[in-house]
This record gives C-alpha cells, sequence and structure tokens, in this order.
C-alpha cells in the first residue's frame, strides 16, 4: 500500500489537498454537506491506490524489431506483444519503450484492458538519420485506474539492438583492371605454385606450420618464409579505409567521412557479389591477430574479412561502428594492408593526403597488387576562402600525382559525387589516365 501511496499522481494528490481544505471549511463554517465532499474527494484517492497496489497482474513481454539492421535514412517496424499471464484482467496499461536520442523520441502507447490469458500487439517505427549501434527498451509500463489518480510503474530489462548500417548503393557492372572474365592470366588473383621457386613463398605468420619454412629464401631476405599451400585460383580485394580523422572535413551525416564509409560499404557488398574474397582495412590502432577470421568480425577493430558463409553482415556491422580517430596514420594503415597482402586488388578511399603519405602509399604497390584510389577532396566540404582553396587545389593535386607516379590508378571524388558515376572510372587503364599530365602541369604551374 505504501507504494502505492507513493505512486499518486498529480491528480491524486490534488484530490487530497482538496480533500483537506473542504474538510477544514467544513469545521470551520460547520457545513456538513461540505465534509461530506471532503470524505468523498480523500477516499477516491485511496480507492485508486489500493486498486492498483493490490493488482498481482503477472505480465509477458516480447520484443522484435523488423529487421535488425538497417541502412541510414531507412525505417524499422518495433513490435511489442504483451501478454497478462494471471488470472485477473488488468486496467489501462501505458507502455514507454526507452530509445536513444538518435531514434526518436520515445514512444507512449495505451493498452487497453487485457482479460486473463489474453496478448495483444502494438507497434511503432523507428528511423535513424546517423549509423550506429543502438539499444532499444528497456520497456516501462505504467499500471494506473481508470481516473488517472494512481500509476505504478513496472520494468521489462530486455533490450534488442537496432544497427543502422551505412547506405549501400548499387553500382554498374564493370571490368576493373587486372580483372579476369574469361580465359588468360589477367585477373588479380592468388595462384599457388609448385615447387621450390620464390614466388611460391611468402612472409610467415603465427601459427604456420615451421616445416613449409623455405630455408633458401628466409636466408636471402633475412626473416621467415614459408612456401604457399596449394589451392586454386580465387579472386582477392582489400577495401581499405582511411580513419584519420585530419583527413576528413564536414559534420554529422553529410561530412566527408561518412560519404567514404558509404562507399566503404558499397564496394564491399558489390565485390563479394562479384565473387572476390574481401578484406577491409581501416587506419585504427589494435593488434590485426586479434580479429576473426572465417568470416567474424571484431567490433572497433581494423582487420574484417568477408567470406561465402558470413555474407555481408560482419562488414556492413563493422562499418556500422567505425569512427574517425585522431591517432590513426598512413603508415598503420600500409602496414595493416601489407601484414596479410597476397596480391589482388586494393581500392582504397583516401581523405586529404600529403606527398609525403603519398609515397608511403607507393609500398602498397607490391606483390603484383592493382591499387586503385578514391582520392576524397575533402576540402570542398567546406567553404574556403579563395586563397585557401587554391592552396587546398594544389596539395591535392600533388598528392594525386605522387600516387599516380608510384603506380596507383587515382579517381578524385569532390563534395557532391556520386559513387555510380565515379565507379567506371575505376576500371581505366593505364592509357585512360591522361589527368596525370594534367596534374603535373598544375602542381609546376602553383609551385612557380
Amino acid at each position: 500500500m505504501r507504494e502505492a501511496l507513493r505512486g499518486l499522481t498529480t491528480r491524486g494528490r490534488s484530490f487530497l489537498a482538496a480533500a483537506g481544505a473542504a474538510a477544514v471549511s467544513a469545521l470551520i463554517l460547520g457545513e456538513k454537506d461540505l465534509l461530506r465532499v471532503a470524505i468523498l474527494l480523500g477516499i477516491l484517492p485511496l480507492l485508486a491506490a489500493a486498486y492498483v497496489g493490490r493488482s498481482r497482474y503477472k505480465l509477458a513481454c516480447s520484443r522484435s524489431l523488423q529487421p535488425h539492421r538497417v541502412q541510414v535514412g531507412a525505417s524499422a517496424r518495433v513490435v511489442l506483444r504483451l501478454q497478462n499471464v494471471s488470472r485477473l484482467p488488468t486496467g489501462t496499461l501505458l507502455l514507454e519503450d526507452r530509445l536513444p536520442y538518435a531514434l526518436g523520441s520515445r514512444p507512449r502507447l495505451v493498452l487497453e484492458r487485457l482479460g486473463a490469458g489474453q496478448a495483444s500487439s502494438v507497434a511503432y517505427t523507428v528511423r535513424a538519420d546517423v549509423r550506429g549501434r543502438y539499444e532499444v527498451g528497456p520497456l516501462i509500463v505504467r499500471l494506473t485506474d481508470p481516473f488517472g489518480l494512481c500509476e505504478l510503474t513496472r520494468s521489462f530489462p530486455t533490450i534488442d539492438r537496432l544497427t543502422v548500417i551505412p547506405q549501400v548503393v548499387a553500382l554498374p557492372q564493370v571490368r576493373l583492371a587486372g580483372e579476369y572474365a574469361g580465359t588468360g592470366d589477367s585477373r588479380a588473383r592468388s595462384v599457388a605454385v609448385h615447387g621450390e621457386d620464390d614466388a611460391a613463398t611468402r612472409e610467415y605468420r603465427h601459427g604456420d606450420d615451421l616445416r613449409r619454412v623455405h630455408w633458401r629464401s628466409t636466408a636471402r631476405v633475412g626473416e621467415l618464409m614459408v612456401r604457399r599451400e596449394e589451392q586454386p585460383w580465387e579472386s582477392r580485394a582489400t577495401v581499405v579505409l582511411d580513419t584519420r580523422s585530419l583527413a576528413h572535413r564536414g559534420e554529422g551525416p553529410t561530412a566527408s567521412f561518412e560519404w567514404a564509409v558509404s562507399a566503404a560499404a558499397s564496394i564491399s557488398t558489390h565485390l563479394r557479389a562479384a565473387g572476390y574474397k574481401l578484406r577491409l582495412v581501416t587506419a585504427n590502432g589494435g593488434d590485426p591477430d586479434a580479429f576473426g577470421r572465417g568470416g567474424s568480425a571484431v567490433l572497433h577493430g581494423i582487420d574484417v574479412d568477408a567470406t561465402e558463409a558470413s555474407g555481408d553482415g560482419p562488414l556492413l556491422d563493422h562499418l556500422a561502428e567505425v569512427k574517425a580517430s585522431p591517432h590513426a596514420e598512413i603508415s598503420m594503415l600500409v602496414d595493416r594492408v601489407r601484414h596479410r597482402s597476397d596480391g589482388g586488388l586494393i581500392i582504397a578511399l583516401f581523405g586529404m593526403l600529403s606527398t609525403a603519405e603519398a609515397e608511403w602509399l607507393a609500398a602498397l604497390r607490391g606483390s603484383n597488387a592493382t591499387c586503385i584510389a578514391f582520392l576524397i577532396d575533402s576540402s570542398t566540404w567546406v567553404n574556403l576562402p579563395t586563397a585557401a582553396r587554391e592552396e587546398a587545389d594544389q596539395l591535392h593535386a600533388a598528392a594525386a600525382l605522387g600516387l599516380l607516379q608510384s603506380g596507383w590508378r587515382v579517381v578524385g571524388v569532390e563534395h557532391g559525387a556520386k559513387l555510380p558515376a565515379l565507379w567506371p572510372q575505376a576500371a581505366r587503364g593505364s592509357q585512360g589516365f591522361a589527368i596525370r599530365a594534367a596534374m603535373a602541369e598544375t602542381v609546376a604551374g602553383g609551385m612557380r
């Protein structure tokens, strides 16, 4: 009963206050009718408290998200199902599901009387414009009397998680440089080779069988080298995401970093559908050997694989939570990619680069890798004065030229650019890069 009295609403407390005032007035004025009104006003909240407090409802609650994973800007439907498992009928139930601010305001729903053993469902929709992983719940049920004089709160601790992934756009089918579509040897593949040829060796990795150590190559290189296992040809692709916060501009969902994350998600799903064994690498700190393989994804990590069994889920879940880091560096990115590099196709999404950082990236051209860079001119995401704009354009052109000279294929990205329109440029061969000469002239002119 004490708990029920503490649950009196503002209306119930007002009734008690009015009852007290009427009783005092009745005693002073000697009005018996006014005293009867005071008694009635005082009894109503007490009866409501007794009604709510003695109601021993047993409620079962379940929540379902449809679906559990949505893209930025899409809506998800949340269905709440409550069942009265007691023998007593319930009164009116007020439901409130707790939501993070990014998913909107908390839904407040009214559920009418539930009979013994009866169940009922209510639903609402949520929408997120910011990617991430959000907790939905717990559900709070408020029990009240028909007059709204007393209210008690019950909570269900169950929490569900909604993953908001980056927006994935469909890309046109193009033949990437280094791709193989029939017979021949032009596709970027990891090929097993028989015999003792040095071409069939690679760096030793933790867990490799020591019986596979190739001592001749080890003595020549100065570090442990092992023979590659015989395996069928397979298409390999590495998607590299630049997570340096200094390389990106803009705020919120329209920032250049968000464009890069969405592009990484779109490219990854496109390449997986094309049959590539895919790997996602970011420049955040961490130990790459600590991250799962065989389709498992480790959140807050930098090295995630996707296989046929895992689908796109681990990659997209990882990209849902990836953040720009002030501690990320290009040298980290290069080390992460080279740690398990077996050649293949490398598609990188870079923010602003200096010429020195562009030189660092030349190291990724080893192992017969085909390297394609989407170089984001993140300075176009902000308004700059004329002089600052010219300086930013020169730095962007110098970085692009540095990548081109080291053998990268470069696709420039400016604010407002659409990835499906840029994607065919990634298929250009070496003869298609007439932009190299134009950039060289631009940089040379800016240095005079």
